[in-house]
């Protein structure tokens, strides 16, 4: 395990499953943005808060309506996106990216291998390590669940106005920690060009 990993905050429990044990998530410790006890806390920015959550509820629900009917739910549609996005992904670098316990990984990816969704080889170099790319079947699946989100995320800008989409990502952005920021965009950047921008560079 590298530094990094174990310097990084646990895994968040699934939204669709707030049950974080049922989920196979390592649960947290105390909460970081908890104010210190005897000092003022600023008052929430529960329009942001609120807004946020239903994007996030819609935003969701519709690749929701397609993974219902192959029986998936959305650990399966995280699995499947970015195995798509970075073919070859090993076993480690998804647990870095979805922050899920191994147990839930591997139940969730023994499912999309078993029916043909997923397909993993031996690495080459180390052959410990468990390559992970989407069968044809998989990807196209991944590419289904993609362009519904893509098609909101295009109507929101129409209406928003293009110009709001270098803040937006902006501001996404910052919402991450700081000391993951620049992975993060580099993750983004590593995707295939043909199916999306990077996201900006964290400013310091």
């Amino acid at each position: 395990m590298t530094q990094a990993a174990r310097t990084r905050p646990a895994p968040i429990p699934d939204a669709a499953n707030e049950d974080a044990r049922e989920a196979g998530y390592a649960h947290a410790g105390t909460d970081q943005g908890e104010p210190a006890r005897g000092e003022p806390a600023e008052a929430p920015h529960y329009d942001l808060i609120e807004l946020l959550f239903f994007a996030y509820r819609d935003f969701v629900a519709d690749p929701d309506r397609i993974l219902a009917e192959y029986g998936f739910g959305r650990a399966h549609h995280r699995v499947l996106h970015f195995v798509d996005r970075h073919p070859g992904l090993t076993i480690a670098e998804l647990l870095d990216i979805l922050r899920i316990t191994k147990q839930s990984l591997n139940r969730v990816l023994k499912e999309l291998i078993e029916q043909g969704y997923i397909a993993q080889r031996t690495g080459t170099s180390d052959r410990r390590h468990r390559l992970l790319t989407c069968t044809p079947e998989g990807r196209a699946l991944a590419q289904r669940l993609a362009g519904v989100q893509g098609e909101r995320v295009r109507r929101a800008l129409a209406e928003a106005g293009p110009a709001l989409r270098d803040p937006a990502s902006r501001f996404l952005l910052a919402m991450i920690e700081p000391g993951e920021r620049a992975g993060v965009s580099r993750l983004i950047a590593g995707g295939d060009p043909a199916r999306g921008d990077p996201a900006p560079e964290a400013t310091p």
